[in-house]
């Protein structure tokens, strides 16, 4: 029996229509500048699209990119733009996306899969496992002030225009990134969907702004790329300035742009999203003057359990039996024995007796050594079957830093 909903990558001409059905289902305005943005970023043989007919009612795209993981830099596959029309919804289309998704990563030698998911719950069955966390911190800048035992270090900050700071951007961006987990590589593309300024992308707030520091020596080390948003009496919001992005390879240009930013007078108001260990709030007098509330950030999915778990390094020496239960993905299914020790990592098939029992989503969920498996144990969702082995194991796999991705909901756009 021939696929009612038939599945295959874009063809050129047919872009503006996948992203025209999109749009509709995610509710937004579709415009021109965004489909030359768009155009300008996919790789159109790693799109797929569904078809009733001659008429596109689902999709999604895959971004190849490279992920910093704990203690490496790998090639990931960035999932992005899933949608299926509401007019064929619980049809299986999704499913079948998902599917052919999991297929092409396979195809092109990458282990793990990642997202920022519109719904948790959609991408939860597919074997994702929320990998990290975003703090969404808002707060009065005027009640704001760094502690007196912050150093800001000798270096100055910049105001510059986009032209002048995207050089010195990308060169700080590519130093940091490397040593930030949950933080991907941004090729030139990437830049230009990231630094893309057009009114309808703003929303409501001004064009960009770039601070940049610089040492004595006139090398950069860290920027911020912000906004700012008129105040909303309806509301009762001040005028606040919005971080888009906030980048430092060193603890005193991260405080010497935070001193900027909290400096601003004539808006008073603060916006900024970032890892839910962000040290800001510990660098002020008064903590509670930032708001913070937690939301999800990057999923994970191993499509090759074996590859991905050989592919990050640890926190301990480890060697430990998993059993791997994947439905979606029935190759991963089966025992693994994960030997760690520095940098000489190897994960291999065994039959020797499991120490602990999960699932592809739970692992996951780990990878990027933010969520605990000890915290997955005790929802009900990691099995200790050798006593001993579950304390070591989360240990192992858990990162020095929480992971995080600073582009939010745009993940992985740029």
């Amino acid at each position: 029996m021939s696929d009612p909903y038939p599945l295959r990558p874009l063809h050129e001409h047919e872009i503006t229509d996948w992203a025209r059905m999109t749009c509709d289902t995610y509710g937004t305005d579709w415009w021109e500048g965004g489909l030359r943005g768009v155009r300008g970023s996919i790789e159109p043989e790693r799109t797929v699209a569904a078809f009733d007919g001659d008429r596109i009612i689902g999709g999604g795209a895959i971004y190849s990119r490279d992920l910093t993981v704990p203690g490496a830099v790998r090639p990931a596959a960035g999932v992005t733009l899933i949608a299926v029309s509401p007019t064929h919804r619980r049809r299986g289309v999704l499913t079948s996306i998902i599917r052919r998704q999991f297929e092409d990563v396979r195809e092109h030698g990458e282990s793990v899969a990642a997202l920022n998911a519109s719904e948790g719950g959609i991408y939860g069955r597919f074997g994702y496992g929320m990998a990290s966390r975003l703090a969404r911190v808002s707060g009065d800048k005027r009640m704001m002030r760094l502690h007196p035992g912050v150093d800001t270090g000798q270096g100055r900050v910049q105001l510059l225009d986009s032209a002048q700071a995207r050089p010195l951007l990308e060169k700080v961006h590519d130093t940091v990134r490397t040593g930030s987990v949950g933080w991907l590589d941004r090729p030139e593309r990437f830049w230009d969907a990231l630094l893309r300024d057009d009114p309808p992308v703003r929303g409501g707030m001004t064009a960009m702004r770039f601070a940049v520091h610089t040492e004595l020596g006139g090398e950069a080390t860290g920027y911020a790329i912000y906004r700012f948003r008129g105040a909303d009496d309806s509301r009762g919001t001040p005028a606040t300035v919005h971080v888009v992005e906030l980048a430092a390879a060193h603890p005193r240009a991260h405080a010497c742009l935070w001193n900027l930013l909290i400096s601003i007078d004539a808006h008073p108001g603060l916006y900024y999203e970032g890892p839910v260990d962000d040290p800001l709030p510990r660098m002020l007098t008064d903590a509670g003057a930032l708001s913070t509330g937690v939301f999800d950030n990057l999923w994970v999915r191993l499509v090759d359990v074996e590859r991905a778990l050989a592919e990050r390094r640890y926190s301990l020496p480890l060697d430990v039996v998993l059993d791997v239960d994947d439905t979606f993905c029935p190759w991963n299914t089966g025992r693994y024995r994960l030997r760690a020790n520095g940098e000489d990592v190897r994960c291999e098939r065994t039959s020797a007796t499991a120490d602990l029992r999960l699932s592809a989503a739970e692992l996951g969920a780990a990878y990027l050594g933010g969520t605990t498996l000890a915290s997955l144990a005790s929802a009900g969702r990691v099995t200790e079957l050798t006593p001993g082995f579950l304390s070591r194991c989360s240990a192992a796999f858990r990162g020095e830093r929480e992971p995080f991705h600073p582009s939010g909901r745009a993940f992985p756009a740029y």
